[in-house]
């Protein structure tokens, strides 16, 4: 394998094999090692593999390869081979806007990218529809949201400004912070997750906690703690697919609604409608890409996660008037 780098358009990830469970066994197959740390499947590991994408300490090998802890992995993903992303004349709630940056209050039930199943509908194709630009740049989306998961997602509107912010992710320059509602209640008033996060070997379709995953930690403040669930505040400190969902699942208080990681029961008990999970991307602190300036942006909970908090705190009138989300010091960056 070269090292010029992967094709225009791709990705490449590196990383580094992780110690076994067992000192002295060998590390996972290397097709399994790499779906975890790509957040690919198996079946696409191997393919990458087979075709000479991936090397271990510069040298391609084998999908049943184990590598010793400490080896260098290099996984080239090539481009997707792509339809073109259909502009869609889709409302969009905008909450902050200018010639660089773009930042959208994403609905729960839309998809941010357009994948089988989901050629249309999506963020992408709303952008698009707005005059974006699509291809390397793919439209400027910055992060992404899960289906089900509303809240503020960032845009950039040029490549500069779509770098600048792509690095500071990277460097955690950027604080994202979720409300959401787990069943039964944490020990304490704070509990950080770090738990490694890749592909579930038993189901493709599903993330977990396994040893060969991509490093994940999340913090939690509890903000409220109500008859069968507690209202958190959850921060970010990576980016990993399904990662607050998969932290809370882990330690038994999976996300209120969530049908995936065992939280879609008793529905009817705390107001939600079908295929909804309660978890929100409320507050999002960063510095602006081109002016530095520090942006302070803010998504109130819609109307649906309204009445489901109503609900599970049983004061209705309380709940609804006013910001919820500042009454219960979800604001405060004394909580941490």
């Amino acid at each position: 394998m070269t090292d010029a780098g992967p094709p225009e358009g791709g990705s490449r990830h590196e990383f580094r094999v992780p110690a076994g469970e067992v000192p002295g066994q060998p590390g996972p197959r290397l097709d399994l090692l790499v779906a975890g740390q790509a957040g690919l499947s198996r079946t696409q590991a191997a393919t990458l593999i087979a075709l000479g994408r991936v090397s271990v300490n510069g040298r391609p090998e084998r999908a049943s390869f184990r590598a010793e802890p400490g080896a260098v992995v290099v996984v080239d993903i090539p481009p997707p081979v792509g339809r073109s992303v259909t502009p869609e004349d889709i409302p969009l709630s905008i909450v902050y806007e200018d010639e660089a940056l773009l930042v959208v209050d994403k609905p729960a039930g839309m998809v941010v990218h357009p994948a089988p199943g989901h050629w249309s509908g999506t963020l992408a194709n709303a952008l698009v529809g707005r005059g974006a630009e699509w291809g390397e740049f793919r439209g400027g989306i910055v992060h992404r949201l899960d289906k089900e998961t509303s809240g503020l997602l960032l845009v950039a509107k040029t490549e500069r400004a779509h770098r600048l912010l792509t690095a500071a992710l990277a460097g955690r320059q950027v604080r994202r912070l979720y409300v959401a509602l787990a069943w039964g209640h944490l020990d304490g008033d704070h509990l950080t997750v770090d738990q490694p996060i890749g592909r579930d070997p038993r189901d493709r379709k599903r993330m977990a906690i396994v040893s060969s995953g991509r490093l994940a930690r999340t913090d939690f403040v509890r903000l409220a703690r109500y008859e069968s669930v507690d209202l958190l505040r959850a921060r970010l400190h990576t980016g990993r697919t399904h990662q607050i969902r998969v932290h809370l699942a882990s330690v038994g208080h999976p996300v209120v609604g969530d049908d995936t990681y065992g939280g879609g029961g008793a529905r009817r008990l705390v107001a939600l409608p079908p295929h909804r999970h309660f978890l929100r991307a409320a507050w999002l602190r960063l510095r602006h890409p081109i002016t530095n300036a520090v942006m302070d942006l803010r998504a109130p909970l819609p109307a649906d996660l309204l009445r489901s908090l109503a609900a599970v705190s049983g004061d209705e009138q309380a709940t609804l008037a006013g910001d919820a989300l500042t009454d219960v010091g979800f604001y405060r960056l004394d909580q941490h």
